[in-house]
């Protein structure tokens, strides 16, 4: 069950890790994980002259260290490097604690574990529902059928009482804003902002739902009320942090399960295995791969001198791939017994609705796996992944044995 650590192409080498380190390049997109496992073993800590120059911290503690120390490495002080084109602030990761701690707590208070727990009849239903619409047809494009529906739509439902109409248009923004490297991200920030915006609107027009959106829009900063500039980058931030990741992940899983039949297999016949699998299917294909921090003031990140206003790129997949945290990190082992992954992220910016994810993930392995069986690649099939910040295959062209639907065709 062990990935390949060695790239594919020529392109990336030493000198590349570190010296020339772009995240932006259709090389590292490719050889994402072997580039990284390179970069630990030559330079764990790399100053790339892409981009006008920036930091690459590709160890464990040195990735922790980073992102937990945000009054040396600050999120606010203007990522420009990691991130080209639009500038949106996206609260609240693009601010540093104590005002952070205010946007956070608005957040955290709907996404957790009670409030989600009480989503997950709903969740499975969604699940079921969306296999009966292609299982019977033996084969998939498992993204388009499943991956990026399903967070799309329990989180538009369930969390944020959004129009279902407006999901798959929300989606495709959020899949292009979340890939700057192509040339229409900007434009997809500056359509997801104002459909966000009409989206409040017609939210304060229909009255109180006692959720997240509500929490945010009658929320109170620092004594007075939340800006509707903050309030559209707050919700900006839970789209693009709810919906393309966990399609990410689930993307990366069905090609793992396709490599490795064993995995789905054992699953199927050890159900009980599955939320243990999950979390190291997290560390190995979290699709949340890196983030952007500024440096506050001259400082030293092992043995390397860095400057005030210089940048820094922390790779989370790098440092749940790192020797020195994980044994025989590059295996699937459902029986590892210290998994301390960061798949989804560190420090006062952890992610605030993993716990939504993970139930997302958990439900759908559940019912991939019980449902599910032969799953194959199709032949030819040429898996491409679009890559910078959020890492998810662009298609997962799949075959598995027909199956019976669980809800009539016409409920």
């Amino acid at each position: 069950m062990t990935d390949t650590t060695t790239p594919t192409t020529g392109a990336i080498d030493a000198e590349w890790v570190e010296q020339h380190f772009d995240h932006l390049s259709p090389e590292l997109a490719r050889d994402l994980h072997p580039a990284l496992a390179l970069a630990r073993s030559k330079c764990p800590v790399a100053h790339s002259d892409q981009h006008g120059g920036f930091w690459v911290a590709s160890a464990y503690e040195d990735v922790l260290k980073v992102a937990q120390d945000w009054q040396t490495f600050s999120s606010e002080l203007g990522i420009t490097v990691p991130r080209q084109g639009e500038q949106r602030k996206v609260l609240p990761v693009t601010i540093d604690p104590p005002l952070q701690r205010t946007f956070k707590k608005l957040i955290n208070i709907h996404f957790r574990p009670a409030t989600v727990a009480a989503w997950e009849s709903a969740t499975r239903d969604l699940v079921n529902r969306l296999i009966d619409g292609f299982i019977e047809a033996g084969e998939c494009e498992f993204m388009e059928a499943f991956a990026r529906p399903l967070p799309g739509m329990a989180f538009f439902d369930l969390a944020l009482h959004a129009p279902a109409e407006d999901l798959e248009e929300v989606n495709r923004l959020a899949t292009l804003a979340s890939s700057p490297h192509l040339p229409e991200s900007r434009e997809s920030h500056g359509k997801l902002a104002l459909w966000i915006k009409d989206f409040l609107e017609e939210r304060r027009r229909s009255g109180p739902r006692d959720d997240v959106v509500d929490a945010v829009m009658n929320a109170e900063i620092e004594g007075r009320p939340i800006t509707l500039e903050e309030a559209i980058g707050t919700i900006h931030l839970l789209i693009l942090g709810g919906l393309e990741t966990t399609a990410g992940v689930l993307g990366a899983s069905l090609l793992r399960f396709c490599a490795h039949p064993e995995i789905p297999a054992l699953l199927r016949e050890q159900p009980e295995l599955i939320p243990k699998a999950m979390e190291e299917l997290l560390r190995l294909d979290g699709s949340f791969i890196c983030i952007g921090r500024t440096a506050r003031n001259d400082t030293e990140l092992d043995g390397r001198q860095i400057k005030a206003g210089e940048q820094v790129l922390i790779y989370w997949a790098s440092a749940n791939r790192d020797e020195g945290e994980f044994a025989n990190p590059d295996e699937f082992d459902v029986t590892r017994e210290q998994n301390r992954h960061i798949a989804f992220g560190a420090g006062p910016h952890r992610c605030a609705g993993s716990n939504l994810a993970r139930m997302n993930l958990r439900i759908a392995y559940e019912e991939i796996v019980r449902r599910l069986h032969d799953i194959r690649l199709q032949p030819g099939a040429d898996v491409h992944y679009h890559s910078t910040f959020n890492r998810a295959p662009l298609s997962v062209p799949i075959t598995f044995r027909p199956g019976p639907r669980v809800f009539p065709a016409d409920s």
